[in-house]
């Protein structure tokens, strides 16, 4: 499966964001989105979940040799910012989400099964999410993917709201998840996205290239990054 961009553009007034960003995603693979503050990496999520249409150019899914539009189920995207149903609790949330998304192969598995992929210690799951910290709404958000399984998984600025400990985790989690999806997140933390990550994107100039993957884990990794960069007159 992948998931391949042509020409997407999008523009706010007259500022253009993205001006013919083309890509390939494939399964199986982890995609690091790299790019300055403003160069529209959220924009770019924004467009592939749905959330706002592009301006010009397309995406689609091919399938041994067949392409199709996204469908609904396809992509899910964990916002930077959760954003939970604050008045049920992490188990009640749980058996309500498995019990409408849930595959039917899993359908055994209970709320405490999934709740412990995720770290969510037991006296916490009768507790109503609104009462959550920050990097336990994020792990909320990542048990619907494992619950849902849709193929293409898009994380806004993930693991930053974890410790060390829940962040090593979740790392894991998305290491063991990839074979089964197109991961793509955006990072300003290049250790992160060079010890996660399969390939590397930058969003510069409202373009992406991709950073050759040889260079990734070493010295030449940064300072290509940056190279990439310098010219990006974005800020937010």
């Amino acid at each position: 499966m992948k998931l391949i961009l042509e020409g997407i553009e999008k523009h706010f007034g007259e500022k253009q964001v993205l001006k013919g960003a083309s890509f390939t995603f494939e399964k199986g693979r982890i995609y690091g989105l790299l790019g300055r503050n403003g160069a529209g990496k959220t924009t770019l999520m924004n467009c592939l979940s749905g959330e706002f249409p592009p301006d010009g150019g397309e995406f689609y899914v091919e399938e041994d040799g067949a392409r199709r539009a996204l469908a609904e189920g396809d992509v899910g995207y964990v916002l930077s910012t959760p954003v939970v149903p604050e008045f049920l609790t992490g188990w009640e949330f749980v058996k309500f989400f498995t019990e409408i998304a849930g595959r039917p192969e899993d359908a055994e598995k209970t709320p405490d099964h999934w709740l412990d992929l995720v770290g969510i210690d037991a006296e916490d799951r009768q507790r109503l999410m609104k009462d959550y910290s920050h990097g336990m709404k994020n792990k909320m958000q990542m048990l619907c993917f494992l619950i849902a399984k849709p193929p293409i998984i898009l994380l806004d600025e993930p693991l930053t709201s974890f410790d060390v400990v829940a962040a090593k985790e979740m790392k894991d989690l998305l290491l063991d998840m990839k074979r089964d999806h197109i991961i793509l997140f955006s990072t300003h933390i290049l250790q992160l996205a060079a010890d996660l990550c399969d390939e590397i994107t930058i969003l510069s100039q409202g373009l992406l290239e991709e950073v050759d993957p040889a260079l990734i884990h070493t010295p030449a990794f940064e300072e290509r990054v940056v190279a990439l960069l310098k010219d990006e007159d974005a800020h937010e």
